[in-house]
């Protein structure tokens, strides 16, 4: 069953609506739809190009990790990009305190003009406010008191490491409305697994949490954000978890972090390496749970040698995901899917 896609890809976000699945993921230079009926078998899925962007813009090379969401009967992209293929002047690098590439990414969002995924037309819509520091795997959070954008940030503009969690209140899918001040560092990677290399303890430099994604536990509403942890082009590469146990999710005593380990991560017996950069969504007859996520065979050759998977998970009696030891199957069909 796995790899789900036989080519490269990363970063996918798989959502179902109306009998299809769609999934993007990361391409660099635009962002493409794909819809298929099987939610584990996308080789022969329907492409279609949904944006790419002008040369010298700000979001002109380096489009990573798209998302597509729907509000009120409209469709939005969020995604990351940068201006300038991730090479920033001498001039604004040696402001950083360690090598900072990134430091021109920023995030974006597309709105379709349709309330159909696949036959709307989408156009760019607006820069996301991270206070004009650097942002990158941007994602909605839907809370009871308001639309949420949770993403990896530095804590100020030149840091270059390590790569936090921030969240932010929104006034709309394309608006924040929260104020630098007002703005939360909800995790940082401080544990042994979420460091690269494993537990180093010379410097920040490397370090990241990333990839957020909101899991809500179907029976509990127990309000999760899964994120990966440690580098993407590292065989430790993981996913961590966080669990909103409080009213406000801006107060960062209304998050507890799993300090104890990844919830999901490599499995060498079956040579799955790096894992992460995951999306949840249910089985055709949304009878079962399913994490889609990159990972590599050969964690040598980095970020060219990731493919995008998927397995079914289950939950432990705590209310908390119980995530599968990645592997690459043959696994049951999802609930629901005909052969």
């Amino acid at each position: 069953m796995n790899p789900v896609l036989n080519k490269t890809g990363a970063d996918p976000w798989v959502i179902q609506y109306k009998g299809f699945y769609y999934m993007t993921y990361t391409t660099n230079d635009d962002i493409t739809l794909i819809r298929s009926k099987s939610l584990v078998d996308w080789n022969n899925a329907e492409s279609k190009l949904l944006f790419k962007p002008a040369t010298r813009q700000p979001y002109s090379t380096d489009l990573w990790a798209p998302e597509l969401h729907k509000f009120d009967e409209k469709w939005y992209v969020i995604f990351t990009a940068d201006p300038a293929g991730d090479s920033p002047p001498l001039e604004l690098e040696m402001n950083c305190e360690w090598n900072c590439p990134a430091v021109n990414h920023r995030m974006f969002v597309l709105q379709s003009d349709a309330s159909d995924p696949w036959t709307s037309n989408y156009t760019y819509k607006s820069t996301l406010n991270t206070f004009d520091q650097f942002a990158i795997d941007g994602t909605y959070f839907e809370h009871s008191s308001g639309l949420y954008h949770i993403y990896s940030c530095w804590k100020n503009k030149f840091d270059g490491w390590p790569a936090n969690l921030c969240i932010t209140k929104m006034e709309n899918p394309w608006t924040v409305s929260s104020t630098l001040e007002e703005r939360q560092i909800i995790s940082v990677p401080t544990e042994p697994w979420e460091k690269t290399p494993y537990n180093r303890s010379i410097n920040v430099r490397l370090n990241s949490n990333e990839g957020p994604q909101q899991l809500i536990n179907p029976k509990t509403k127990q309000n999760f954000v899964i994120y990966s942890a440690a580098r993407s082009d590292n065989r430790n590469y993981c996913l961590g978890q966080l669990e909103l146990v409080g009213k406000d999710p801006l107060q960062l005593s209304s998050w507890v972090k799993n300090n104890a380990s990844c919830v999901f991560e490599q499995n060498p017996e079956e040579s799955a390496y790096g894992v992460g950069h995951a999306s949840f969504v249910k089985s055709p007859d949304g009878a079962e749970d399913w994490i889609v996520y990159h990972g590599m065979k050969d964690p040598i050759n980095g970020w060219s040698a990731r493919t995008i998977r998927a397995q079914k998970f289950a939950w432990n009696t705590d209310g908390t995901p119980a995530f599968p030891k990645p592997g690459y199957g043959p696994y049951p069909l999802p609930s629901g899917e005909l052969s």
